[in-house]
């Protein structure tokens, strides 16, 4: 209930506020034309982003390797394409730094960090505590 306002309450308030106090800098239709222009970026920027995080996918892939890194940041270039496309300077910022390689290493982390203890291993390491053996099966 309490991200549930967080999201349709709290943001939107939040994001006229701000928009509000561009607009008193910088003028209304200026104010506008920066949020569509945000959202266009935000939209390229995507594009690039999300075809480099594919790109990354498949050599993981080829390799032989599961590509756990790049599957959160694939989850996490959509969020902040997501947020890019919805007009707002605080969800554009948001979007903006998830889109960064930097910063999205830095929520990658926190991702992995929130998951960690929740994830059941097919082979039964003993890393999940989850599994007896290796002939459980993992139903997701």
């Amino acid at each position: 209930m309490a991200v549930f306002a967080l999201v349709f309450i709290v943001l939107p308030l939040v994001e006229i506020y701000v928009a509000v106090q561009v607009a008193h800098v910088i003028g209304g239709w200026e104010t506008l034309l920066l949020l569509a222009a945000l959202s266009i970026a935000g939209i390229y920027l995507t594009k690039l982003a999300g075809f480099g995080v594919l790109a990354r996918v498949r050599r993981q892939l080829a390799a032989g390797q599961m590509p756990t890194n790049e599957l959160i940041d694939g989850v996490l270039v959509l969020t902040g394409g997501l947020l890019l496309f919805v007009p707002g300077f605080v969800t554009g910022a948001a979007g903006l730094l998830l889109l960064f390689p930097p910063t999205r290493v830095v929520a990658r982390n926190q991702v992995k960090r929130r998951f960690v203890g929740r994830i059941a291993y097919i082979d039964g390491s003993p890393r999940s505590g989850y599994l007896d053996g290796p002939d459980d099966v993992i139903d997701v």
